[in-house]
């Protein structure tokens, strides 16, 4: 399916970089802007699949990317927004994730620098997906041991793969463990958290946020 884009990055050769790319997957950019206000507008103009933006932009260059997919995310609840940072900052992630992980990517700059990893977790979120980069998924997770101590550890790995956002068969790839083995520990981890089956939430989703919550908030 062919998404329509929204990217928003200061430094004009990356996100020249980025449009290219984006394009050859076969996707639209119909705008590519270089500040919070103009992705704002653009947002507003096209209505994109997908929004993609750095965090720290001008003027300020602290967090205009972010307040600016909150902001659109607020407008048009659900719009699935991917964006990316040269650090890892524990505060932007929370406030992304805030109540749903459905719809949204953080990944660092230098994943964005891998072309399939950016373009498939671009293609993740557009769909709903969850795209977190596994280097906040393990900052979170170290931090948040304790809350989930009656995990054991595999089941931490295998919930920290699922906040990446992958599936059974990429958690069984990455682990090198067969495909039901993931399935048992994915049961497990529901049987611990008091997860049962449930017509109203998802389960994957709703173990997820639990886990991202389980850390402390940091400034």
């Amino acid at each position: 399916m062919t998404l329509s884009v929204v990217l928003a990055e200061d430094s004009a050769v990356l996100r020249e970089g980025l449009v290219r790319l984006v394009e050859l997957r076969g996707h639209r950019v119909v705008a590519a802007v270089a500040d919070g206000s103009a992705l704002l507008a653009a947002d507003a103009e096209h209505r994109p699949d997908v929004v993609v933006t750095d965090v720290r932009m001008p003027p300020q260059h602290t967090d205009e990317g972010l307040r600016a997919a909150l902001e659109i995310r607020r407008r048009r609840p659900g719009t699935p927004v991917l964006v990316f940072s040269q650090y890892v900052e524990n505060r932007i992630a929370r406030d992304l994730v805030g109540d749903s992980v459905a719809g949204v990517g953080y990944l660092l700059k230098d994943r964005v620098a891998d072309s399939a990893e950016f373009l498939d977790a671009l293609e993740r979120v557009a769909a709903g997906g969850t795209a977190l980069d596994p280097e906040v998924v393990g900052q979170w997770m170290r931090r948040g041991r304790d809350a989930l101590a009656e995990l054991t550890p595999r089941e931490l790995e295998v919930l920290a793969a699922m906040a990446e956002g992958l599936s059974n068969a990429a958690i069984a790839a990455k682990l090198v463990v067969g495909e039901r083995a993931v399935e048992k520990h994915v049961a497990g981890i529901f049987t611990t958290l008091d997860l049962p089956p449930s017509a109203e939430e998802n389960r994957r989703v709703v173990a997820v946020l639990r886990y991202l919550r389980a850390s402390p908030r940091q400034p």
